[in-house]
């Protein structure tokens, strides 16, 4: 193709006005979803490495975006290197080493260029052995460190300059990064022409989408490629805000009932309550009043801290459904937090004489024929099995929602049109409320009551947890219940991890000898559960010694104190809701992590546990764990890893989210190229599987 030069516009990004090759004329959108081997270099072997990657199309390989870009570095001779100094070097290795620190495999290569010989270190990548073969020539850049010279990145044989500005793509064993970069360079000819219009670009100031793919690729400096990214990420989320504008226009024109303003049912229900209800409560409950007095269906996020009282918003919300004559359900992912909000629910509805059923898996005949005319059905996905007719839906709370799938809620709410509350203990960033939930409006309960005092964490290494259960016992003396976690249920011989089975055999003649321990985990029969967390309740246990199945749920205001064992093992997320399980009551609680030595441990757990230990805030946690997790697959099920958006980075992007949502309205009815961008990105996808 004949090319033409062009110019990266200024102010997105701060780009120069250097110049790329691009087409005069594109090729058409059939392009992009041809095989990777149409293009030079790419053989049948190659071709099955690219697809082990994810890499099938032309268009994945543009959209393959590097993960970091090497700046320039001098190129020194061996014999005159120099600590902490970045620089390139040439050798052949004389010969390799593997050993481990830790949980750290290090691979060792001696090199030499004539004028010295140096150990370079490689972590973590023991497959490079094979490569690494005595005789092989290496360039490699890195510093020298510790163990030697620490590698950042290297070509084997003569190639392009590790030491030049260059992109490092995410790459494999099969397949090396210098590899990825000649692949993209060969798919660049086929970026498309630019989707929006005309109109946009220059009023928002962006670049042509070839130009952004150039700068993204083959950039010149950092700030040309951070330009060319912006674009692209701009992209992206312009074409997810008008897909969810789409999906709340569609809703607009469904019709569920109006169930008017509030009356003397949750008037009652407000008098039958043992305490006050919280501004931040207050104000979720005015969001629901507005949205239920209409007939366009709600469809409503209600993410609040630990203990801040979601469900007693929920109950209202479903409370507002029996007293217009109609039904509420509330569907909970485990039997466990199903019987748990039961158990919530079944007293107020009793003082207000309405009835409450619950439903699961494990319910006898006579509870399931109870459930479909009950004016408030709790259960799980039981409640969507073939079978169950609720008599006349008009509010559906769906707990946790994001431990469902997509089939499973759409199942509750088939064929009819309720009021839906989505409810999560999960604080949710502002950033992914924006896009996984972009097409909900969002209701916070920011803090839990005032009597609750904030918990205490520590930290503690395995070698000092005799003055952890020190600790626990000094409670369990006062009167108080303790809860101690463990990862699984029973040993297995694929990991370590403490079996709650096992330890609470040995603590029942160890550390906990004389105390009365239970043991409660997602195995035992639904009866036994409910038979357990009820004595648990009227103190006839002293400690409980649980899986995760206590992650949510669980209110007991006499447990004080918490030992979480090896928690580097759980997520952030996680162990937040597990000491959620504590301070429910007005005297002052404690959470104990337990894990290996710091040493031992990896970065992002590191990061976990002293989160943990610094804030109690919800809200603040959920920022950490999406720097640490990455902000999920959020089009799909994932909830961290890889993320289906490859080039906005959703803690950084902020404004450009916030203008996207801002201009998606404005574009929703829009027809030609970016409706066709926005229909193959979201053909037959739901984000509501996110």
């Amino acid at each position: 193709m004949t090319t033409v030069g062009v110019r990266l516009p200024v102010g997105f990004g701060g780009a120069d006005a250097d110049e790329w090759p691009r087409p005069r004329t594109f090729p058409r959108a059939e392009e992009l979803e041809r095989s990777v081997d149409v293009l030079p270099g790419v053989g049948p072997a190659v071709k099955k490495r690219l697809e082990r990657l994810g890499l099938e199309t032309v268009g994945d390989l543009l959209a393959h975006r590097p993960f970091r870009y090497e700046e320039p570095v001098p190129e020194v001779r061996i014999a005159d290197l120099q600590a902490d100094e970045d620089v390139a070097i040439s050798g052949e290795v004389l010969s390799t080493s593997k050993r481990r620190r830790g949980r750290l495999q290090m691979l060792t290569a001696r090199i030499s260029d004539g004028t010295a010989t140096i150990s370079a270190t490689w972590f973590n990548q023991p497959w490079l052995e094979r490569q690494l073969q005595p005789g092989t020539a290496l360039r490699l850049r890195g510093r020298q460190g510790r163990y030697g010279f620490d590698v950042r990145s290297f070509d084997i044989g003569d190639g392009e300059a590790t030491a030049d500005f260059a992109p490092v793509y995410p790459a494999s064993e099969e397949i090396t990064a210098k590899k990825l970069r000649e692949v993209v360079g060969a798919a660049l000819p086929a970026a498309l022409a630019d989707p929006l219009p005309s109109e946009l670009k220059q009023r928002e100031a962006l670049p042509e989408r070839v130009d952004a793919l150039w700068a993204l690729h083959r950039p010149r400096s950092l700030a040309e490629a951070e330009a060319g990214r912006r674009r692209l990420a701009f992209d992206e989320l312009l074409l997810l805000q008008i897909w969810l504008a789409r999906r709340r226009r569609e809703r607009e024109s469904e019709v569920a009932p109006a169930l008017g303003p509030p009356g003397e049912l949750v008037a009652r229900y407000r008098d039958v309550l043992p305490f006050r209800l919280t501004e931040h409560q207050e104000r979720a409950i005015a969001d629901l009043d507005g949205n239920l007095e209409r007939s366009v269906p709600m469809q409503r996020l209600l993410q609040g801290e630990v203990g801040s009282g979601k469900t007693v918003v929920a109950l209202y919300a479903l409370l507002r459904a029996v007293e217009a004559g109609k039904q509420g359900a509330l569907m909970a992912p485990t039997e466990t937090l199903a019987e748990q909000h039961f158990l919530t629910l079944e007293e107020p509805c009793r003082l207000l004489g309405v009835t409450c059923a619950l439903l699961t898996s494990s319910s006898v005949k006579r509870e399931r024929d109870l459930a479909p005319n009950a004016d408030i059905v709790v259960g799980t996905h039981a409640l969507i099995q073939e079978g169950v007719e609720l008599r006349d839906l008009a509010v559906a709370v769906v707990d946790e929602q994001h431990r469902f799938g997509v089939e499973q809620r759409k199942a509750l709410t088939e064929g009819r049109s309720p009021h839906v509350l989505h409810m999560t203990a999960t604080p949710i960033p502002r950033t992914l409320a924006l896009t996984v939930y972009g097409d909900l409006a969002v209701s916070e309960i920011v803090r839990p009551p005032a009597d609750r005092k904030p918990i205490k964490t520590a930290w503690v290494a395995e070698d000092r947890s005799a003055a952890a259960y020190s600790r626990l016992r000094k409670h369990l003396d006062a009167g108080r219940q303790a809860y101690v976690v463990c990862p699984l249920i029973e040993e297995s011989e694929t990991t370590q991890a403490r079996a709650a089975e096992a330890e609470a055999e040995r603590l029942q003649k160890a550390e906990l000898r004389g105390y009365r321990v239970g043991l409660l985990h997602g195995r035992l029969r639904p009866a036994d559960r409910r038979e357990l967390m009820a004595r648990f309740k009227a103190r006839d246990l002293d400690v409980l010694v649980a899986t995760t199945v206590i992650e949510v749920g669980v209110d007991v205001p006499n447990a004080t104190i918490m030992i979480v064992q090896e928690a580097d093992r759980f997520g952030l997320a996680q162990l937040h809701q597990l000491r959620g399980r504590v301070g429910r009551g007005v005297e002052q609680s404690y959470c104990l992590l337990i894990s290996r030595a710091r040493e031992d441990l990896t970065e992002p757990a590191i990061e976990r546990l002293e989160a943990l230990v610094r804030t109690n805030d919800g809200f603040e946690l959920a920022e950490v764990d999406l720097d640490i997790r990455g902000s999920g697959q959020l089009l799909g099920t994932r909830q961290s890893g890889l993320t289906d958006l490859r080039f906005a980075h959703l803690r950084k992007d902020r404004p450009l989210l916030e203008r996207a949502r801002a201009l998606a309205d404005e574009l929703v009815e829009t027809e030609g190229p970016l409706s066709d961008e926005v229909e193959r990105a979201f053909a037959g996808r739901d984000l509501s599987a996110a």
